[in-house]
């Protein structure tokens, strides 16, 4: 069974951290009905939605991507770059305590899991204003028992390293190389974005397809002209708090190694 991991929109979204975007208003009940369509987009590619409890005076916590790195053996917590969203780990702990044993990074290392894109038993980490040198290591420690190589990527120009490259099929990445270098991911092949749409690299794969945010139709045209199958939703109103179709939930299988 395929979990998705979701929080609902929380009431003072418009009051979210940014690192990279000017401050536009957000109509939150707009930004509500998209969380609803997204969710709806999970579960038709066959996703069971398991609700982590709402934080409503967090306005950033509907981004639960960026508290928890879920693999197979074992969920990391991360420790988020920016002291305000801390706060929001210790409910999505007590979700995925009953699917996943759990570790945690420390002070004085930050980590987002929005930096962390896994390529099989790849964790390509973003080197990020979230994620820094400390975190990455911690990361590499705690992982290194199941085989997981962590390479550090630089990113400038982003919020987060899936802000400006995702994986959207086995052997073919999203990518805006204007924000991360291609070279860093060795062979893989890849899409880039349409220039007018910088901010479409943040695709989220599942199976053999893709969700994909409606307001980037130029890029969605080069992924399904790469054979990708796109599943477009709304999220005009998110992406105004630097969030991506990743951000918003957290995924794994529930049958898992030992």
């Amino acid at each position: 069974m395929l979990i998705a991991v979701t929080r609902a929109v929380s009431p003072t979204l418009a009051d979210c951290e940014l690192t990279h975007l000017p401050r536009d208003p957000i109509d939150v009940s707009k930004a509500v009905a998209e969380h609803a369509c997204y969710e709806e987009a999970l579960r038709s590619l066959g996703a069971t939605i398991v609700r982590a409890s709402g934080e409503p005076t967090l306005p950033d916590a509907v981004f639960v991507e960026d508290t928890a790195l879920a693999l197979d053996e074992v969920a990391v917590l991360t420790r988020p770059g920016a002291a305000s969203r801390r706060a929001e780990v210790e409910s999505m702990a007590q979700v995925l305590s009953a699917y996943r044993p759990l570790v945690r990074i420390q002070p004085p290392g930050t980590l987002d899991g929005g930096d962390v894109l896994r390529v099989g038993r790849r964790l390509y980490v973003g080197l990020s204003s979230r994620t820094n040198r400390a975190g990455i290591a911690q990361l590499e420690a705690l992982v290194d028992q199941w085989g997981y190589e962590v390479i550090p990527v630089p990113v400038s120009g982003c919020l987060h390293l899936k802000s400006a490259v995702t994986q959207v099929t086995d052997d073919l990445l999203l990518i805006n190389d204007r924000w991360v270098r291609p070279q860093c991911f060795g062979s893989m092949e890849m899409v880039t974005v349409a220039p007018a749409e910088p901010d479409g690299a943040n695709g989220l794969r599942i199976g053999a397809a893709v969700i994909y945010p409606a307001h980037h139709p130029e890029t969605a045209e080069r992924l399904a002209g790469a054979g990708v199958r796109v599943v477009p939703v709304p999220c005009a109103e998110l992406a105004k708090a630097e969030g991506g179709v990743t951000c918003c939930s957290v995924l794994f299988a529930t049958e898992r190694s030992s």
